[in-house]
């Protein structure tokens, strides 16, 4: 499969993946991140049921804050 993530050419072994397994590839631990999928936002509670497929454009985004 290959997909766009964060603007890079990423490709993976499996055919789709659910978000929650993405993040597992990718070492992603930051605990605030969000998720776009083809432009649309995934909300949290659907990470494990959300699937990713070929061809599909994902942004990940770690939100940080301070002052």
């Amino acid at each position: 499969m290959k997909i766009t993530l964060n603007n890079r050419k990423t490709s993976f072994e499996s055919e789709s993946l659910a978000v929650t397994e993405l993040f597992t590839l990718m070492k992603y631990t930051f605990p605030m991140i969000v998720v776009k999928i083809n432009g649309l936002v995934i909300k949290k509670d659907r990470y494990g049921t959300t699937i990713i497929h070929d061809g599909d454009t994902v942004e990940a985004i770690h939100l940080i804050s301070g002052g």
